[in-house]
């Protein structure tokens, strides 16, 4: 099948990548648009991982202020260069990582992150909550498991869903940045503050 000019522009405006991966993409898929993405995303995530042991000492402090000053957002995210740093590209993920804690309020990077007593902690209410709904016994443990999973997926800024688009984690999100802009990225650490709010 031939692949037309217009099919390529196309995919390199929806996915950002060079046109001879997206022509390249589009023969594997003969043509289908969608196989096409998902063999571009592929290949980025493969490309992404190489990427990870990479040096990141360049980069932005974001800051965002939501709803009149009322969450205050910052986040460090570092690259390999200076260059980098000062990208359009790079900067527009930056503020999207400031958007997506001011709105889903994680509290963590990495699920890896979690505190061993914070996790204790969960574990203990799901216990509990699997007995006083009444769930067998034989069942609690597999319960506990699931509850954990999802408390690690609303705490952990990597294992969140993106705002934007309820299909794809933070951890994708940033290894398609990692892929399209072509160096390691690595966030580094971030602070929110609501107004109101108790401190510890």
């Amino acid at each position: 099948m031939a692949i037309t000019t217009e099919q390529i522009k196309e995919l390199r405006e929806a996915t950002g990548a060079g046109i001879l991966d997206c022509r390249k993409a589009l023969e594997q898929a003969n043509g289908d648009f969608d196989k096409a993405v998902d063999f571009l995303r592929e290949k980025g995530l493969a490309t992404a991982a190489k990427r990870a042991d990479r040096d990141a000492s360049e980069g932005t402090v974001e800051l965002y202020s939501h709803g009149n000053g009322r969450v205050g957002v910052m986040v460090e995210v570092n690259c390999e260069t200076d260059f980098v740093a000062r990208s359009e590209p790079f900067r527009h993920f930056a503020h999207e990582l400031a958007l997506q804690i001011a709105a889903a309020a994680p509290r963590y990077i990495r699920a890896e992150d979690i505190p061993e007593v914070e996790l204790e902690r969960e574990r203990e209410v799901a216990r509990r909550r699997a007995i006083e709904e009444g769930k067998p016994e034989a069942i609690h443990e597999r319960i506990i498991a699931g509850r954990l999973e999802k408390f690690k997926d609303e705490v952990s800024l990597l294992r969140q869903t993106y705002i934007r688009d309820e299909g794809v984690k933070i951890e994708q999100l940033l290894m398609q940045n990692v892929a399209a802009i072509g160096e390691n990225i690595v966030i580094r650490r971030f602070a929110r503050w609501e107004l109101g709010e108790s401190t510890k």
